[in-house]
C-alpha cells in the first residue's frame, strides 16, 4: 500500500523549504569534505557528489514514488556522505505513506549500506560497530517519528470515518422519521376520504345536504393530502430536513378535521405550555388512534384525553367504543407509535377494553 498525496500549495512551500535546506546540506558537506581532506581512494569524492545530486531529485519524488526514491537514496548512501539529509526526508516518508512491510525492506537496504560506506572508508569516522549503532538509532529516531505521524493520520482518518457514519446514520434516521410522517399524514387524510365516501356510496338516498356536506370533506381531504405529498416531495428533493412538525397547539384542529363523521370529545388539561417533543409525540399519537378508529370502530364515539404538568408528565389516552369494522389494519401504525414514544423517553399501551372498544394510552415525560 503506497499512500500517495497531491501537492497541493502547502506541500509545494513543504517541498521547496526541504529542497533549499538539502541543498545547503549537500553544499556544507562537500565544503567540509574540501576542508578535512579528500577520501581514498579520490574518485568517491565525484561518486559522493554526483549521489548527492541524485538524492537531491529524489526528493521531488517522496510523494508520488516514496518507496522508489527511498531505496535508491538507501542504495547510493553507502558510497555518499553528501546523500544523508534526503535518505532521512525519503525514510521519513516510506514510514508514513508506504505499508509498513515495504518501510522495513527499506530500512534493512539502508543499513546494509552502513557495511559498504565502512568497506570503503574504514580508516574514516567511527569504528564498524560504532556506525551500525549510529544508523540504528538516527533510522529508529526517523521511524519513530514517522510512525507517529502515520498512526495520527490514521486516527484522524478513523474519527472523518465515523463522523461520515454518524451524518449517514443521522440521514437513515431522518428518512425514516419521514416515511413515519407520510404514513401519519396520508393514512388520517385517506382514512377521512374512505369513511365520506363510503357514505356517499352506501347512502345515495341521503339528503342532499349530507351528500353535499360529505363531497365538501372528500374535495377537503383531498386538497391537504395533496398539500402533504407535495411537502413530502420537496423534502425529499431538498437536503434532509423535516416536515413541519406539529405541535400541541394543532390538536384541536385535528380533531376539528375528524369530527364530520365521527363522535369525538376532546379534553385537554395541560399546566403551561407542552414542550415540543411531547406535544409532537402525542399529536401523533391521537392522530394514529383517530386514524385507526375510522377503520376499526366505525360510527363509535371517541373521548381523546390529554392532561398532564412539568411534576407528572403528559398522559395521552385515546378510548373508541365498538363499532363496525371497516377492514383490516397492518398494524405498523401502532408499532411505529411504539418506537415513536420511546425514542421521547416514554411508554405506549395499548389494547382492547371490557365493552369492546380500543384503549390507546401513553405516558411522555415533560422535556423538549
Amino acid at each position: 500500500m503506497v499512500e500517495q498525496a497531491r501537492r497541493g500549495a502547502r506541500g509545494w512551500a513543504v517541498d521547496t523549504v526541504l529542497f533549499a535546506f538539502a541543498v545547503f546540506a549537500w553544499l556544507y558537506l562537500v565544503g567540509e569534505r574540501i576542508r578535512i581532506g579528500m577520501p581514498s581512494p579520490s574518485w568517491l569524492f565525484e561518486v559522493d557528489q554526483v549521489a548527492g545530486l541524485i538524492g537531491l531529485g529524489l526528493l521531488w519524488l517522496r510523494r508520488r514514488r516514496p518507496a522508489q526514491a527511498a531505496l535508491v537514496a538507501a542504495v547510493l548512501s553507502g558510497v555518499s556522505e553528501t546523500i544523508a539529509f534526503p535518505l532521512i526526508v525519503l525514510l521519513f516518508a516510506v514510514t508514513v505513506r508506504c505499508s509498513l512491510r515495504v518501510a522495513a525492506l527499506v530500512y534493512a537496504v539502508s543499513l546494509s549500506a552502513t557495511f559498504v560506506y565502512w568497506a570503503l572508508r574504514p580508516e574514516e569516522g567511527f569504528s564498524l560497530l560504532g556506525n551500525i549503532v549510529f544508523s540504528v538509532v538516527l533510522s529508529g529516531a526517523v521511524a519513530g517519528w514517522g510512525l507517529f505521524v502515520r498512526y495520527r493520520r490514521q486516527l484522524r482518518a478513523r474519527a472523518a470515518e465515523q463522523e461520515r457514519a454518524e451524518r449517514e446514520r443521522a440521514r437513515q434516521k431522518a428518512r425514516e422519521e419521514l416515511a413515519r410522517e407520510v404514513h401519519d399524514l396520508l393514512g388520517h387524510r385517506l382514512s377521512l376520504l374512505s369513511l365520506h365516501a363510503g357514505a356517499i356510496e352506501y347512502r345515495p338516498d341521503a339528503p342532499p345536504e349530507e351528500l353535499a356536506g360529505a363531497a365538501g370533506v372528500i374535495r377537503e381531504q383531498s386538497h391537504l393530502a395533496m398539500r402533504d405529498l407535495r411537502e413530502v416531495i420537496a423534502v425529499l428533493r431538498a437536503p434532509i430536513g423535516e416536515l413541519p412538525q406539529p405541535t400541541m397547539a394543532d390538536l384541536r384542529d385535528l380533531v376539528e378535521e375528524a369530527r364530520p363523521g365521527m363522535r369525538i370529545e376532546l379534553s385537554v388539561d395541560a399546566e403551561g405550555e407542552v414542550p415540543d417533543r411531547s406535544g409532537r409525540t402525542a399529536y401523533r399519537i391521537v392522530q394514529e388512534s383517530l386514524t385507526n378508529a375510522r377503520r376499526h370502530a366505525e360510527g363509535a364515539a371517541v373521548a381523546v384525553t390529554v392532561a398532564g404538568g412539568p411534576e407528572e408528565g403528559l398522559r395521552v389516552a385515546v378510548r373508541s367504543g365498538p363499532g363496525e369494522d371497516a377492514g383490516a389494519g397492518s398494524g405498523h401504525g401502532l408499532i411505529g407509535l411504539e418506537e415513536r414514544t420511546a425514542l421521547a423517553g416514554g411508554r405506549l399501551a395499548y389494547g382492547p377494553t371490557a365493552e369492546g372498544g380500543w384503549l390507546v394510552e401513553a405516558w411522555l415525560p415533560w422535556t423538549a
